[in-house]
């Protein structure tokens, strides 16, 4: 009998060390919020100024990771290497895809943050003097991977501008129209978030 009861409070004096907390990335309860908005990027495609527009949402968690997504696509003429009949033929370019970022200190005035994307896109020409309106012609696949760093200000609660710097790593490009190294190369980017942070 009397080993029965050692026995029972050894258990019972032990069993604190048993439950313990079981560690995780993410403790407590989960904050989420969300935002969406338009971007505009600067930058060289094929030695010339493009000028990609597009937007970007994502998933705020806990105010400092945000899973998300982005889309964009070049608005101004850039000269493709190839020739048309009747003279140039301008550059046809996309992507899009995951974007993950990290942003510390999110509640400053001033904040930076670190994010990249990761997707993939199309590549071609456009004939935009053959016809009124205009076609594309021959298009290719690529992959692409673009970190960017920026610097955000807090308008309002639910308002924020951001400016940054980025760099598309592009590769796959198996076309007349560019090549990776001529669409790959640094940005300057302008995106206005509307959202709950």
């Amino acid at each position: 009998m009397k080993t029965i009861v050692v026995l029972v409070g050894v258990l019972l004096l032990a069993s604190p060390l048993l439950a313990q907390e079981e560690e995780t990335l993410l403790k407590g309860t989960i904050e989420s919020g969300g935002f969406g908005g338009p971007v505009v990027k600067i930058g060289s495609l094929n030695g010339e100024s493009g000028v990609l527009v597009g937007g970007r949402g994502g998933w705020i968690i806990n105010h400092t990771f945000i899973l998300g997504g982005g889309g964009y696509g070049l608005v101004n003429n850039v000269r493709a290497r190839v020739l048309g009949p009747r003279g140039e033929r301008y550059l046809a370019f996309g992507y899009g895809g995951l974007e993950l970022e990290y942003v510390p200190e999110w509640n400053k005035l001033i904040h930076v943050s670190f994010m990249t994307l990761v997707g993939g896109g199309g590549v071609g020409w456009r004939d935009t003097q053959a016809e009124a309106v205009p076609r594309e012609e021959e298009s290719d696949a690529f992959f692409i991977l673009e970190p960017a760093a920026n610097v955000t200000l807090n308008v309002t609660p639910y308002f924020r501008i951001s400016a940054g710097v980025s760099y598309r790593y592009v590769t796959g490009v198996n076309s007349a129209a560019s090549s990776n190294s001529e669409l790959s190369g640094p940005s300057g980017v302008l995106t206005f978030r509307f959202g709950t942070f």
